[in-house]
C-alpha cells in the first residue's frame, strides 16, 4: 500500500500538523510569553527539533515501510534490527490513541459551533458573559455526567457524528479515506482561514472612541516583543511545547504516514513543504486572525484568555460585535472543525496500522476494535467534564510529557542506533532538494540534548502539581489508571504481534 501522489501524503502529513494548536493555541503561547520575543526560542526549536526530528522520522518511517514494516512496534524493530525494540513503538501507539480521546471532543465542540452559528444559535447579543456561560454549559464544565444531559446541551449528538465521520473515513484506508480527504479539507481550510483573515484585516477602528483598538494596534499587540521573556525559561518550554504539539513530531505519525512513501520518491522536499504548509497556517494565518481580531473589540483583555477561553469566549464576542459576523463565525469554526479532523484521522491510523499489521486483522476489524477502545476514552473525558479535568490531565500526561519522551527516544534511535549516516543515505534518495550537511550533526548531537534539557524542564516545571493531583483528586488519578490501563493493552497486543511476526520470518533482517 502506498499514497496515491506527492502532494497526497504532503497534504496528509500536513493536515495532521494543521490543527486547533496552529489557531488557539499558537497565539495565546506567543501573546503571553513575549509577544514577538516569542518567535526567537519558537524558531530555534524548529530548527533544532522541528525540521530535523521531522526530516528523520520521514527517513526512520520509509526505510522501515520499505522492509516491510508501516507500524510503530515494526518500524522500531526494524530500525534497533532486535525484536525487543517493538515494545518502544508503544509510545508511538499510546499517544495517538489517548490524544485522540479528548481531541474529538474538541473536535465536536468546533462542529457544533459551527451549527449554532449557521442556525442563529449563538446570536447573543454583546453580553460577554453570556458566551462564557454558553461555553461552560455546552462543555459540561458545570459538573461531571452534565454534557450527558440532553435537556442542557447538545454537545453529545456533535462529539457522536464526529467520531462516526472520522472512522467512516479512517476505514476507507490511506488513499480513498485519508489521501482524498486531505486533498478536498485543505484547500477548503486555507479558503475560510483567508476569507476570515480579509475581514478581520479590513475591521479598521470599528469604534471611534476606542482609536488604540484597531487593526495595527491588535498586530501590535500580538507581536510588539517583550525582551524580558527571553529569560524566563517558561518562555523557552512553551516555544518548544508548541513545535511539537503543531508538527506532530513526537506524535508516531510522520513515521507511519511515510512507512507508505515509495523507496525512490522523494521524503526530503516534501517533509519540507509539509512543515512549511503548517507554518503558514500558524504565523500567518493564525498569528494574523485570532487575537489580533479579539484585541480589536475587548482590547488588552483579551491576552488574559486561555486557549479555550480565546477559541470558544472571546471569538464568539468579536463575531458578534463584527459586521455580518454570523457567517463569518460559522467560516471560523467551520474551518476549525476541518483542521481538527485531518489531525484526528492521523492519530487514529498509527494504531490501525498496528491492529492490521501486528494482530493480523481486516482494516474493517481493526477500525471496529480501535473505535471501542477509543470511544472507551473518550466517554471518560466525555462524563469527567467539570472544569475539564480529565481533558487537562491526560493531555499534560500524554499531550505534552510523553511526546517529549518519544521525540527523545527516536532521536536517540535515529543519530546512535540507525546511524545518521543511514539517515543521509535515505533521506538523499529520489531527493529534489540538497539537505545540508550540518542538519545531520544537529539531529546525532544537538537535537537530543535539546530534547533532554526540554524534557527535564517540563517534569520541574509541572510535574509537581500533576503529581499533587493524582495524589488529591479522583479523576486525576483515574485519568493516569486509564493511561496504564490502555498502555498496558498494547503491550500485550505487541507481544502478541512480536510472536506473529518471528513465526513469519520477518525478523530475518534485509542488509539495506
Amino acid at each position: 500500500m502506498y499514497w496515491g501522489s506527492r502532494l497526497g501524503v504532503v497534504l496528509a502529513v500536513a493536515g495532521s500538523a494543521v490543527g486547533l494548536g496552529n489557531f488557539l493555541r499558537f497565539p495565546g503561547q506567543a501573546a503571553q510569553n513575549g509577544g514577538g520575543a516569542f518567535m526567537i526560542p519558537y524558531f530555534i526549536a524548529l530548527l533544532l527539533v522541528g525540521i530535523p526530528l521531522a526530516w528523520a522520522e520521514w527517513s526512520m518511517g520509509r526505510y522501515a515501510g520499505t522492509n516491510g514494516f508501516h507500524s510503530a512496534p515494526g518500524i522500531f524493530a526494524s530500525l534497533c534490527k532486535s525484536k525487543w525494540a517493538s515494545f518502544m513503538g508503544m509510545m508511538a501507539l499510546l499517544i495517538p490513541l489517548m490524544i485522540y480521546t479528548y481531541y474529538i471532543i474538541i473536535e465536536a465542540w468546533c462542529l457544533g459551533y459551527a451549527w449554532h452559528y449557521l442556525s442563529g444559535n449563538l446570536n447573543l447579543g454583546k453580553d460577554a458573559d453570556a458566551y462564557g456561560e454558553f461555553f461552560k454549559t455546552f462543555t459540561g464544565q458545570n459538573g461531571n455526567g452534565t454534557a450527558v444531559d440532553m435537556g442542557q446541551t447538545s454537545v453529545l449528538i456533535f462529539v457522536v457524528l464526529t467520531f462516526v465521520i472520522n472512522f467512516v473515513l479512517i476505514r476507507r484506508g490511506i488513499n480513498k479515506g485519508i489521501e482524498t480527504f486531505c486533498k478536498f479539507a485543505m484547500p477548503l481550510m486555507i479558503f475560510c482561514a483567508i476569507c476570515v483573515l480579509i475581514r478581520v484585516l479590513t475591521l479598521g477602528t470599528p469604534d471611534p472612541d476606542l482609536p488604540g483598538q484597531s487593526v495595527a494596534g491588535g498586530l501590535n499587540f500580538m507581536w510588539n516583543p517583550e525582551w524580558e521573556a527571553l529569560a524566563r525559561p517558561q518562555t523557552w518550554l512553551a516555544a518548544a511545547g508548541q513545535i511539537f504539539f503543531s508538527l506532530s513530531v513526537g506524535f508516531g505519525v510522520i513515521i507511519n504516514y511515510a512507512s507508505y512513501v515509495r523507496k525512490k520518491e522523494d521524503i526530503a522536499l516534501s517533509g519540507l513543504t509539509a512543515t512549511a504548509t503548517n507554518e503558514f497556517f500558524e504565523v500567518c494565518l493564525g498569528g494574523l486572525i485570532t487575537l489580533p481580531a479579539a484585541f480589536i473589540f475587548l482590547g488588552t483583555a483579551a491576552g488574559g484568555f486561555g486557549t479555550f477561553g480565546l477559541g470558544f469566549v472571546a471569538l464568539p464576542n468579536v463575531f458578534s460585535a463584527m459586521p455580518y459576523g454570523q457567517l463569518f463565525g460559522f467560516l471560523w469554526y467551520f474551518m476549525l472543525f476541518l483542521a481538527a479532523i485531518t489531525s484526528s484521522l492521523s492519530m487514529l491510523q498509527p494504531v490501525i496500522a498496528f491492529f492490521e499489521e501486528g494482530l493480523g486483522v481486516s482494516r474493517t476489524t481493526a477500525a471496529l476494535v480501535l473505535g471501542g477502545v477509543s470511544a472507551i476514552g473518550s466517554a471518560f473525558v466525555f462524563y469527567y467534564s467539570a472544569n475539564l479535568s480529565a481533558l487537562d490531565n491526560i493531555d499534560f500526561w500524554v499531550g505534552t510529557f510523553l511526546i517529549v519522551v518519544l521525540a527523545t527516544v527516536q532521536s536517540v534511535i535515529y543519530g546512535w542506533v540507525f546511524g545518521t549516516k543511514r539517515g543521509e543515505e535515505e533521506l538523499s534518495r529520489g531527493a529534489l532538494i540538497q539537505v545540508p550537511r550540518g542538519v545531520f550533526f544537529i539531529l546525532k548531537y544537538l537535537t537530543p540534548i535539546f530534547l533532554l534539557i526540554i524534557l527535564g524542564m517540563t517534569i520541574y516545571d509541572s510535574g509537581p502539581g500533576y503529581i499533587d493531583n493524582i495524589q488529591n483528586d479522583d479523576v486525576a488519578r483515574r485519568s493516569v489508571y486509564l493511561i496504564l490501563a490502555v498502555a498496558a493493552l498494547l503491550l500485550v497486543a505487541i507481544g502478541y504481534a512480536i510472536l506473529r511476526w518471528s513465526k513469519q520470518g520477518k525478523f530475518d533482517w534485509p542488509d539495506n
